[in-house]
């Protein structure tokens, strides 16, 4: 585990020295805060609902953010523990206010990428493409203030991409079981 700790820091420590810049940080800020609570990615899924269009997909965004809440929060964050970043990473300095919760995995990236992927996987061409593009920016952001080790964020993918298809799996399901 120790080598994976050298990595994240790494990179962390690169990302503070290379990266940042003053004039940066209000916009990676603002990115950050539209997955507080996954807020923004529950409006959007929510809105999706009021056109029958997008019924489906506002759904199952609903749905894969709601199984990806309950994996990280309710299993993962309290099992494993992990402490944030700037608490074990010398000379790391956080840009925002300290979060309440274990670090791993990130739940900001997991609600994300939870809803966008469903937008990717089931919306027409490539409409879901800025869903991805913002929970990628919102997934950096998490890095950029220095609350997340870059495996956090990768396992709050891991966690998104499991749930998506998951309900993917299961809507399939149900859509073939109903003809």
């Amino acid at each position: 585990m120790t080598w994976l700790i050298n990595i994240d820091a790494s990179i962390l420590l690169w990302i503070q020295e290379n990266l940042r810049a003053d004039f940066w940080t209000p916009f990676w800020k603002a990115v950050t805060a539209l997955g507080n609570g996954g807020w923004f990615w529950v409006v959007l899924a929510i809105s999706l609902l009021c056109f029958k269009s997008t019924r489906k997909a506002g759904l199952m965004s609903l749905l894969s953010m709601g199984l990806g809440a309950l994996i990280t929060n309710l299993i993962l964050k309290p099992g494993i523990a992990r402490i944030r970043p700037y608490e074990v990473v010398d000379g790391l300095t956080r840009l925002i206010g300290k979060p309440s919760d274990y670090s791993f995995p990130s739940g900001h990236t997991c609600a994300a990428f939870a809803c966008a992927l469903i937008l990717w996987r089931v919306l027409p061409g490539r409409k879901g493409l800025p869903a991805l593009i913002l929970a990628v920016l919102v997934a950096f952001s998490r890095l950029y203030l220095g609350v997340h080790y870059p495996s956090d964020v990768l396992g709050g993918f891991l966690v998104a991409w499991f749930s998506s298809t998951v309900v993917c799996l299961a809507v399939r399901y149900y859509e073939r079981e109903k003809r």
